[in-house]
């Protein structure tokens, strides 16, 4: 008997609408904690050695702290106008091969 396993899966992580208030504190949330990923990230890998290549965790922490920054200013601009903004965030999962 063969046994089929699911290699991808789909995670609806965000789907609403949203004040701009609301909308920075989940989006503000999401980005904090994949910054923090990447800093422990850093630090583990740092821990083994004090030489380590930790290029990829800094420059996704740029990136992100960049994309943060834009986020928070488009966020501001919503706010004056008192709009509500939707936000649909699906977490697409597939195994590398």
């Amino acid at each position: 008997m063969e046994t089929m396993i699911k290699t991808d899966q789909k995670i609806q992580l965000v789907d609403g609408s949203f004040s701009a208030s609301e909308a920075s504190d989940v989006i503000l949330a999401l980005l904090d904690e994949k910054i923090n990923f990447h800093k422990l990230q850093r630090i583990s890998w740092c821990e083994g050695s004090a030489d380590a290549d930790t290029k990829y965790p800094d420059g996704r922490i740029q990136e992100l702290e960049n994309e943060k920054r834009i986020a928070k200013e488009f966020i501001s601009s919503i706010r004056s106008e008192g709009k509500r903004l939707r936000i649909n965030g699906i977490l697409e999962i597939s195994l590398e091969e």
